[in-house]
């Protein structure tokens, strides 16, 4: 990273700021609007993570009044630019000419020399004052080769882990381990021309410090509008645990099922599986084999609507994953009240105090998973609103107002004026 980025000692860290004020929700009248180009490997309406995250920045950053384009593979076989409306917000959209990676379920990626050619065509006509890439695979790359010729700022953001790729390589596992090495290699390289580099937690930017040799990786939570959910402190009618995500391997869905098998009868449980992926007929059949497939619905991909309904009508929010960078849904999951269990592993920790808002358990462990469900289903109601009370207050500390305000500043080249690692997503257990 160049000398100019901003690190975590210069940062100042104010505790005075308001960020339920209106006053946060647009840009200073004393300084100039921001020209952003948001770039993606996946951007909506694919769903995941890092395309939420790159939706919500860009749509907060347009009600601010910046000006924000996007650069991201076509969604489809159809290209080119178009004005769309995200969280309620128009933009111009630069979709590239794309193909689908036919061992994902809907994965579809620019080839890299268009890749750089379109980034001339738009770095030269939107001329922005900054790039923001989301990840460093194949538009990233082209887009920071192109733009530090131009001498434009260049801001990064890591979503990606390697490891959660390489079942959709279908390369032998022999190779696995040179492949990542190879990726970690890229990423440094890519990541290196940028003047600021972010990841959503601190232990995952100590992961990507570690892997990559950059230092000064700022943590900066994807943040979310905790007004947009609703949660639900009636009497419970029933006991319904919810999973919210990509149906595929990495998120270990296959040891919620397992537990869920394990849990008494008495407690009726129901499973809702919210998602879509490649690995939902395998994990129906799983289902069915364990015996509790009557009371598991898988629900596929649902509406922004639907979705907070799910989070509302439910008792607890589990996440087995292992390779969450920091995890919107169980973000989602605690600002509708939910109380979690989640795996011990990657960034959930930093969002899921143990005995708090919900518990740890063993990853991998379907046995540690049904204990921990259990204490959460047969809680009383005053211990049960205690983990609901607990989910909301930790989850105050990432205010979608606060991610936009931090990454303004990294934009401008000025320090950091709010808080970039909260109590929250530095608390690390033992």
């Amino acid at each position: 990273m160049a000398s100019g980025t901003p690190t975590l000692g210069q940062c100042l860290l104010s505790e005075s700021t308001d960020f339920s004020s209106e006053s946060h929700r647009v840009a200073p009248v004393s300084k100039k609007p921001i020209r952003v180009l948001i770039a993606a490997d996946t951007f909506a309406p694919d769903v995941n993570g890092a395309a939420k995250f790159a939706e919500r920045l860009a749509a907060g950053m347009v009600a601010r009044g910046h000006e924000v384009q996007i650069m991201a593979p076509a969604p489809s076989r159809k290209y080119g630019t178009f004005t769309e409306t995200h969280e309620g917000q128009q933009m111009v959209v630069h979709r590239l000419q794309s193909w689908r990676w036919y061992p994902h379920d809907w994965l579809r990626f620019a080839l890299p020399w268009f890749v750089r050619r379109d980034s001339r065509r738009i770095l030269d006509s939107f001329k922005p004052d900054v790039v923001h890439f989301q990840s460093h695979i194949i538009v990233g790359r082209g887009v920071t080769i192109e733009a530090k010729k131009r001498g434009i700022r260049i801001i990064g953001t890591n979503h990606f882990m390697p490891e959660n790729m390489l079942e959709f390589t279908l390369l032998p596992k022999g190779l696995h381990e040179r492949l990542i090495k190879g990726a970690w290699r890229a990423a440094r390289r890519t990541f290196g021309r940028a003047e600021a580099v972010t990841t959503p937690t601190q232990r995952a930017a100590q992961f990507l410090e570690r892997y990559t040799g950059l230092e000064g990786v700022l943590a900066i939570s994807c943040g979310i509008n905790a007004h947009n959910y609703s949660p639900n402190f009636e009497p419970r009618t029933g006991n319904r645990i919810l999973f919210v995500g990509r149906v595929t391997g990495e998120k270990q869905i296959d040891v919620l099922l397992q537990a869920v098998a394990l849990l008494s009868p008495d407690l009726n449980v129901q499973v809702e599986i919210v998602g879509g992926g490649d690995q939902k007929r395998n994990l129906e059949h799983l289902a069915q084999t364990l015996g509790i497939r009557a009371r598991v619905t898988f629900t596929g991909y649902v509406t922004d609507a639907e979705l907070r309904d799910a989070y509302t009508r439910s008792t607890v929010f589990a996440m087995p994953s292992i390779a969450e960078l920091q995890s919107i849904a169980t973000m989602e999951a605690m600002a509708s009240g939910l109380p979690v269990v989640a795996a011990n592993a990657m960034a959930l920790p930093h969002l899921v105090h143990d005995g708090e808002n919900g518990f740890l358990f063993e990853p991998g462990n379907s046995q540690d998973l049904a204990d921990k469900l259990t204490t959460v289903l047969t809680a009383t109601p005053e211990n049960l609103d205690a983990l609901k009370h607990e989910s909301l207050r930790l989850i105050e500390a990432h205010d979608i107002n606060r991610t936009l305000n931090t990454f303004e500043c990294l934009y401008r080249g000025e320090p950091v004026t709010d808080r970039v690692i909260s109590e929250t997503s530095a608390h690390t257990p033992e």
